[in-house]
């Protein structure tokens, strides 16, 4: 499948952002390892110095500016490594972390209006003791979580240097609106632990012991009456790799809600459906992925989903994704459509989907 994005041209960087650029370059070009080592040795002596307190600005609008998704991606990874060794000071022994959440959440009656969730709890103390007694975090004891959990917009590029200096203070709650349609919410437990320079704290993979009680506990803490609340905590992460982890989480956890329910729809009134998988180009350079169910017994059903592609994402990657989740709900006809289509329809200024075995497009 096609790549939809388009970024910025390398011409228009500024020179201490093209010199950047052109190492990652270099590197991703290598003939041998030295070569490539030299260049990410220098690539990380400048993300170092763009994790500094005042320079998330900076830190920000070198990722704006890059060329392409593979440079893009080489500069992300060594960012990652940097935070996770502890940059910009690894003397430093408080170490700040995220648990990405992804939230689902829906009324309990159809009919019922708007509800907020505060987004904050009550006493962060409860998980902060399922973490220790579970052995996050390399079993680490000196835990400590904020009560409020922010979105992902709060660990974007800027603010991640400022939140590496001590201004978690800075974090506020990001509010859960709850209407009769299921959503899928993306917040983040923030918290902090004291390590030796050296530790790993982010050595395991998977949610492991703490995972069905942190659920359970922050799915409870979430709650209100009126609402059914599903809080799905990721393993703690370095927040760069937070961030990420969260708009995977949320991308694939609400395709797994789509799909759920769309095909359970067209099962229950018109049999098995069609898949049709297709490539978007979207407003501002970005591009989608989406997925549409349809049925030829009923011309007027569809149902689509559209996954937005990060700069970090590889095209086929989502679509596999896409492709795995129809192979577990054993969706037998799945499609792809070659090329990369429009946003929308001129016609109706409508979200563009395609029905199987049919060239005009579906909308939805």
């Amino acid at each position: 499948m096609d790549d939809p994005r388009r970024f910025p041209p390398a011409a228009a960087a500024p020179p201490e952002h093209a010199r950047l650029f052109a190492l990652a370059e270099r590197s991703l070009a290598a003939a041998h390892a030295q070569e490539a080592d030299a260049c990410d040795a220098g690539l990380a002596r400048a993300l170092d110095a763009l994790l500094m307190p005042d320079a998330g600005d900076a830190l920000a609008a070198l990722f704006a500016a890059a060329p392409s998704a593979a440079v893009y991606r080489h500069l992300w990874r060594i960012l990652a490594r940097r935070e996770r060794a502890g940059a910009p000071d690894p003397a430093q022994p408080v170490r700040l972390f995220a648990l990405p959440v992804a939230v689902i959440a829906a009324r309990e009656r159809a009919e019922a209006g708007t509800l907020v969730l505060p987004c904050v709890l009550a006493d962060p103390r409860a998980a902060v003791s399922l973490l220790r007694d579970h052995g996050a975090l390399a079993g680490n004891p000196t835990l400590a979580l904020s009560n409020a959990l922010p979105g992902v917009d709060a660990l974007d590029f800027a603010r991640v240097p400022g939140l590496l200096a001590g201004r978690t203070r800075d974090l506020t709650p990001l509010p859960i609106e709850v209407t009769a349609s299921e959503g899928v919410h993306l917040r983040f437990l923030v918290g902090t632990a004291l390590a030796a320079a050296q530790a790993d704290l982010f050595r395991d993979a998977g949610a492991g012991a703490w995972g069905v009680p942190l659920t359970r506990a922050l799915s409870s803490a979430l709650a209100a009456p009126g609402a059914t609340v599903l809080a799905l905590p990721r393993p703690p992460r370095p927040l760069t790799e937070a961030a990420w982890q969260g708009r995977l989480a949320q991308r694939e956890v609400s395709a797994q809600v789509f799909a759920s329910n769309a095909i359970r729809k067209f099962r229950a009134a018109t049999g098995e459906p069609s898949a049709v998988i297709s490539v978007h180009e979207t407003a501002g350079g970005g591009g989608e992925v989406r997925l549409s169910l349809s049925s030829a017994l009923d011309e007027r059903s569809a149902e689509g989903f559209c996954a937005p592609l990060w700069p970090l994402d590889g095209v086929a990657d989502v679509v596999g994704m896409l492709e795995s989740l129809l192979a577990d709900c054993r969706v037998a006809d799945v499609r792809r459509k070659p090329g990369v289509h429009p946003d929308r329809d001129p016609a109706t200024g409508l979200p563009l989907l395609f029905k199987a075995g049919d060239e005009d497009p579906a909308l939805h």
